[in-house]
């Protein structure tokens, strides 16, 4: 009995041993090509937009700066945003990856304004065009967000911020360009 319960760990030993070097011989996880897909964003953009008057903050101009970077092993991406808009001066960090697991694009973003997001919007890519959703509450109220953003060319891009009324009909809260800069 003793030899059996001796034959059994050393087994499991050696399994365990092949398995380690296994994994040590193949290296460190590597980005999947829908993470990959996240370095069209690295770099410096300047973004130009038009806020629609809504229910969460007044119409006007908004201008940024973003400096868009890999993270530490190149599964994401984390932006730093400088600019203004209709409510003043702003700065934020987002951090775009990807959800192997969910099989979805996810962003996580807050600002000087206050405001950080709950919830993780989810997101899709179909071509040039990227669709995030969420459901989050602003002002006290469930809303549902749709950003959608186009890849003009390998340096421009345009966006869409629209929110649901109340019908579900989607209205536009924000709209514009974004260009890559030096």
């Amino acid at each position: 009995m003793r030899r059996v319960g001796t034959a059994i760990a050393v087994s499991m030993l050696m399994l365990l041993a092949g398995t380690a070097a296994a994994e040590q011989a193949a290296g460190p996880p590597q980005p999947s090509s829908e993470q990959k897909k996240l370095g069209y964003f690295v770099g410096n953009w300047k973004s130009e937009g038009v806020v629609k008057e809504n229910p969460f903050m007044p119409a006007g101009t908004m201008t940024s700066t973003d400096r868009c970077e890999w993270f530490e092993g190149g599964f994401a991406v984390v932006c730093h945003t400088e600019g203004s808009g209709p409510m003043g001066p702003m700065k934020g960090i987002g951090v775009m990856g990807y959800s192997t697991e969910e099989k979805v694009y996810t962003y996580f973003g807050l600002d000087n304004s206050g405001m950080s997001m709950t919830t993780i919007p989810r997101g899709t890519v179909t071509g040039p065009d990227w669709v995030y959703e969420d459901e989050s509450t602003m002002g006290g109220k469930k809303v549902k967000n749709r950003y959608a953003l186009t890849q003009v060319s390998p340096t421009e891009y345009t966006f869409l911020w629209q929110m649901a009324d109340e019908k579900g009909a989607w209205i536009t809260l924000m709209e514009g360009t974004s260009r890559k800069s030096k």
